[in-house]
């Protein structure tokens, strides 16, 4: 596609929306700031890229673009449900429940955050979406784990590194497909050889986290579980994950499996007495909602804001053709076999990082990748790995994308001893910091190609 939106001042003018963004973000992370910083970020960066554009016209124009694609709404509406269901569960009693149960049956500290990442990644598997799984894992092991002995950082990098092995390894997963068909490859056979860097990678975290992973003293822990008092009927809410989680295997949409959640966990909570119906909703007089509902609903207003400014900046990184700059920079620069995998990782990481969508990313780069690839000798299967990899790296280890502002949107709702700002999250992300060490040990040395297979005509 032409680019349609000129800057002034050639690339320097196309980058200074994304570089303010970025020194924005390191201002707010080096602040410990919430997701708010980030949502001053990139709408600083969508402020300033106006003096530079060539067409104020084009430019909003191409913001508007941004918000019509349809990962935009599902993304929103799913924050929004999500945040729903995870207060019926919250508001129940059920979490601390679970928790009292795990604590006095000592299963606690760095063996429930190496349970948590097991169960994360078995669910993102079957699943294939790593953004669904936050929303039924986060509401439930998160908090439990913390009231387990858990530091809330750790816990939150157990969940999104499960959650990125699912997506780098699930044959559902939208980058699984992507990275299969754009090189022309059977699925099969992609999944089967892509164990070559997932299942070491899955390894090597398990193993940081049973190392590493903090957790508080475990005599507090055991004091608090003796002393709380449980409520049994609470339990009756893990009617909502579990009706998500089907839904999701029954190959429903994410938003439907969350609406569906939503309506088993609401008359399950009015069957057993947990909730009223003022309890969810309610209109007191004096121009004014309150509830359940309403409350979640409004608690995601910072979330959502930053999804219309990193959106918004897409349609405009987009339409200034900086995807084609892109992949023309990775044409000139493959030159070789090391040099072409090399070059593959660091255009699809890069784009990665700048979408926040690893599917967009492999969509965008796929068709260069195959012809540059073909011609070095690199094979299909092949390709399809370093491209999935390498988008379950850098996609995952950005503060900015999806992958660590809901995360720690999730977080903050537990209350403010819960909260994990954004930036902490990459640090803790073991598979995808293992998943780089795989990608660049396997680039120098040849790892994972195996036996060479030949991609069907």
């Amino acid at each position: 596609m032409k680019a349609s939106l000129e800057f002034r001042f050639g690339m320097l003018g196309k980058l200074m929306p994304i570089l303010t963004a970025i020194v924005i973000i390191i201002w707010a992370a080096c602040s410990q700031s919430n997701v708010n910083g980030y949502v001053v970020a990139f709408f600083c960066a969508l402020v300033v890229g106006i003096l530079f554009a060539k067409d104020d016209k084009a430019y909003g124009e191409a913001i508007v673009y941004g918000l019509t694609k349809p990962m935009f709404a599902v993304i929103t509406l799913a924050v929004i449900l999500a945040a729903v269901s995870g207060k019926l569960i919250s508001a129940s009693g059920m979490v601390q429940t679970l928790a009292i149960y795990v604590v006095n049956a000592g299963f606690t500290g760095k063996l429930f955050v190496a349970a948590t990442f097991l169960i994360t990644c078995l669910l993102a598997f079957s699943t294939g979406t790593s953004v669904g799984t936050y929303f039924v894992v986060i509401p439930i092991l998160f908090p439990v784990g913390v009231m387990a002995g858990v530091t809330p950082e750790f816990m939150i990098g157990a969940i999104v590194s499960g959650a990125a092995f699912g997506d780098n390894l699930g044959p559902i997963s939208d980058t699984t497909i992507a990275s299969s068909a754009t090189q022309k490859a059977d699925l099969g056979l992609v999944v089967k050889t892509r164990t070559r860097y997932s299942i070491p990678a899955a390894l090597g975290a398990l193993i940081l986290f049973l190392l590493f992973a903090k957790t508080t003293d475990a005599n507090v822990v055991m004091e608090w579980g003796a002393q709380a008092s449980a409520k049994p009927a609470s339990l009756v809410m893990l009617v909502v994950p579990v009706i998500i989680i089907v839904s999701c295997l029954m190959k429903k949409h994410l938003i439907a499996a969350l609406s569906y959640g939503i309506i088993g966990g609401v008359i399950a909570g009015m069957a057993v007495g947990i909730y009223t119906l003022s309890d969810l909703i309610a209109f007191p007089g004096g121009f004014s909602v309150k509830g359940l509902i309403i409350d979640s609903i409004t608690g995601t207003i910072g979330t959502i804001a930053m999804l219309i400014a990193i959106f918004a900046l897409l349609g405009v990184m987009e339409r200034s053709g900086i995807f084609e700059d892109i992949g023309s920079l990775l044409n000139r620069s493959a030159k070789g076999r090391r040099g072409t995998e090399a070059t593959i990782v660091l255009a699809t990481g890069i784009l990665s990082m700048l979408t926040g969508v690893i599917s967009v990313a492999i969509v965008a780069l796929g068709d260069l990748v195959c012809e540059i690839g073909e011609k070095a000798g690199v094979d299909a299967y092949r390709r399809a790995n370093l491209l999935d990899c390498t988008g379950c790296v850098f996609c995952f280890l950005a503060p900015w994308t999806v992958h660590s502002v809901i995360p720690a949107q999730q977080s903050a709702q537990f209350g403010e001893a819960f909260a994990v700002a954004p930036a902490s999250v990459p640090l803790v992300n073991y598979y995808s910091i293992c998943m780089l060490v795989i990608l660049v040990f396997a680039i120098v040395t040849g790892y994972g190609t195996g036996k060479k297979i030949h991609s069907k005509p």
